[in-house]
Formats: C-alpha cells, sequence, structure tokens
C-alpha cells in the first residue's frame, strides 16, 4: 500500500516509486529507486530535489521487502567458506571468504529458481576462487514478496545449503616427469614453468621430484618413492600415449596401483590416467600439459586437493563441455571448458 508522507519523517520507510533529480542545463537522472529504504542522509536529497513529500510502501502482515528477501535467500543458500555482501539495490552478492574450490549443488538451485520470484544466480560447479571472489547472487523479482516463499527456500535448503566452498588442502606433491629426452638432457624440463605454479595454486606443497626414463621398472620404483616419502598426491607427467615407446601407465601398473580410469573425453586430456596406490592418488598427465595453458590438469586437480576421491564416473562426465577451443588468449575459468 503507498501513503504520502514528509520526506524529513520517511526515515526507514520504503520509497514506492523513482525520484528524478535535475540540476538545469547539467544534468538529469535518477536519484533514488523504487524499493530504496529511506536513510537520514537521504533527506536532504530528497528535499533538494522539490520532494517534500514522497510516496512510501507500507507492507502489511506477512510481506518482505526485497532487500530483505534477498538476504535471507543468500543467508539460506549459502554454505561454509562464504560472506554476503549488504543488499544493493534489491540484490546480495555471496563471496569467497577463502581461497578454494566452488561447490554447487545444481538441483538445489534449479529447485529454488523454479519457484518462480526466488532468484539464486551463480557460478558453475568446481569454480576455482580467490578470496573475495564473487560466485552467486540473489533477489526476488517482485518489491514485495509473501514471506511464506522466503521461509520456504529456508526450510528447503536448512541441511544442505546450495553451495560452499572447500578450502584447498596443502597436501604433499610427488612429481615423476618421465620421458629420455628429458632424463638425458636432450630436451629442457619444462616443469617448473608450466606444472609447479598450478601446484602452488591449488594449495600443494612440492615434496619430491625425480626424472625418469622411458623404463616402466626405474618409473614404477619413482612412485613408490615418492609414496614413502609422504606424497599425499603423486604426478606423473608424459609417456602416456599408445606409443609403444611410452610406458608411464605399465609403470605405475606395476606399483601395485588401482588403475580408475585410463583416457578421458577431454581436449586437451584425452590420455589421462587415474590410479590409488594405498589411498594415494596417481593422476598421470600427458603431454599436453606442457604447451596448452589449460588442461583437464586444471579440472581434476583442484578437486583431489580438497579431498575429493574421484571415480571414474566424474572422469568420463567431462566430455560435456570438455572440448577447449585453444583460445588465442586463455581466461579460464570464465568459459564453458570443464562445466558439466
Amino acid at each position: 500500500m503507498l501513503r504520502k508522507v514528509k520526506a524529513a519523517d520517511a526515515v526507514g520507510m520504503v520509497l514506492g516509486h523513482d525520484l528524478t533529480g535535475v540540476i538545469p542545463g547539467e544534468w538529469k537522472g535518477p536519484v533514488l529507486r523504487k524499493g530504496h529504504v529511506i536513510r537520514q542522509e537521504d533527506v536532504e536529497v530528497l528535499l533538494r530535489t522539490g520532494n517534500d513529500y514522497i510516496w512510501v510502501l507500507e507492507l502489511e502482515e506477512g510481506e518482505l521487502h526485497e532487500d530483505d528477501a534477498a538476504e535471507r535467500l543468500a543467508s539460506a543458500a549459502a554454505g561454509p567458506g562464504l560472506v554476503l555482501d549488504p543488499p544493493k539495490e534489491g540484490k546480495v552478492l555471496i563471496k569467497a571468504a577463502t581461497k578454494g574450490l566452488l561447490k554447487v549443488r545444481r538441483e538445489l538451485v534449479e529447485e529454488v529458481n523454479l519457484r518462480g520470484d526466488l532468484i539464486l544466480s551463480t557460478l558453475h560447479d568446481n569454480t576455482p576462487c580467490e578470496e573475495g571472489m564473487t560466485v552467486a547472487a540473489t533477489r526476488v523479482v517482485p518489491l514485495v514478496i509473501r514471506e511464506e516463499e522466503v521461509l520456504w527456500a529456508e526450510e528447503f535448503l536448512r541441511e544442505r545449503p546450495a553451495l560452499e566452498i572447500r578450502p584447498y588442502l596443502q597436501k604433499k606433491v610427488g612429481v615423476i616427469v618421465t620421458g629420455n629426452e628429458v632424463y638425458y638432457g636432450r630436451v629442457p624440463d619444462a616443469f617448473e614453468q608450466m606444472v609447479a605454479p598450478k601446484i602452488e595454486r591449488y594449495g600443494g606443497v612440492l615434496l619430491y621430484k625425480a626424472l625418469a626414463p622411458d623404463d616402466p621398472e626405474v618409473i614404477s620404483k619413482e612412485v613408490v618413492k615418492a609414496k614413502e616419502k609422504g606424497a599425499e598426491v603423486i604426478l606423473t607427467t608424459g609417456g602416456l600415449s599408445v606409443d609403444p615407446g611410452d610406458v608411464t601407465a605399465e609403470g605405475v601398473r606395476r606399483t601395485g596401483a588401482e588403475v580408475i580410469s585410463y583416457g578421458s573425453p577431454v581436449l586437451p586430456g584425452a590420455m589421462f590416467l587415474y590410479a590409488r596406490l594405498d589411498g594415494v592418488p596417481i593422476m598421470g598427465l600427458p603431454a599436453c600439459v606442457f604447451y596448452h595453458p589449460t588442461t583437464i590438469f586444471d579440472l581434476l586437480f583442484p578437486r583431489v586437493m580438497v579431498g575429493e576421491d574421484l571415480t571414474r564416473e566424474d572422469i568420463r562426465r567431462l566430455g560435456y563441455g570438455g572440448l577447449c577451443l585453444n583460445c588465442s588468449r586463455c581466461r579460464w575459468p570464465v568459459c564453458h571448458f570443464g562445466r558439466v
């Protein structure tokens, strides 16, 4: 319901219409928007723009202003590792409180949005995030909404928030760089340039690194040695194609590791290998990690670093959205790549 009140008496009330201000010969535009909650400092603005009286919106029993509704919806949707910005123009931003991996329960987001008047907009599941990064936003469609709609969302999301940030776990990483060309010094080792920065970016600590020739027995021994030294994640790089001289996969098998998946529907990254040796994940990285800025490594390594135990199905589902377009300037994760 709209009611006419003096501007000086309107503090705390909800503006029921847009207000336009004019500076003759210089400027004309919106001063305050419909739905704005009048503050003490706004009174001078109202009077200066000729609005001694304004129309305010009075909420009835069981109604919520859009700011309150958006804030309550955001609070219900946001799980651990997330913080809220104050409402602004009916919208509340949800931000990462820490560096980590965004997890989104898509089915919950869709169920909330299917209600019609509730809006929950998010980034994709498994997006790596920096502290302070905006990951989602909420608002409602009408200026005023029935409180029962928000109560439904709060109850629906009570036991399972729609999104959270899982922090990286500072896991110790062992690396075995394979290939005769690197082992014998015929080509330079590109590990420090292409792979090491990503280990650090996702919270890893390089514990052990070794070079190994194209010999499955040597590769096997180095993988075991990395585990014995305390590596919590083991990476091998190269030697995973179908060429007879590429024997990294055989070296991993000789450790007794269980191979979960050899091959993936991701390009670049088709010859990716994932195995577990006594619970320690082994990620066999194809040679593409040395010349592509973004590969399957970027899609799966962050998940391992937050403690996920990947399955063959997790890897096989990456085919949808798994084609990298090799843009001249890589903007991942601000693109489709790896978005299931």
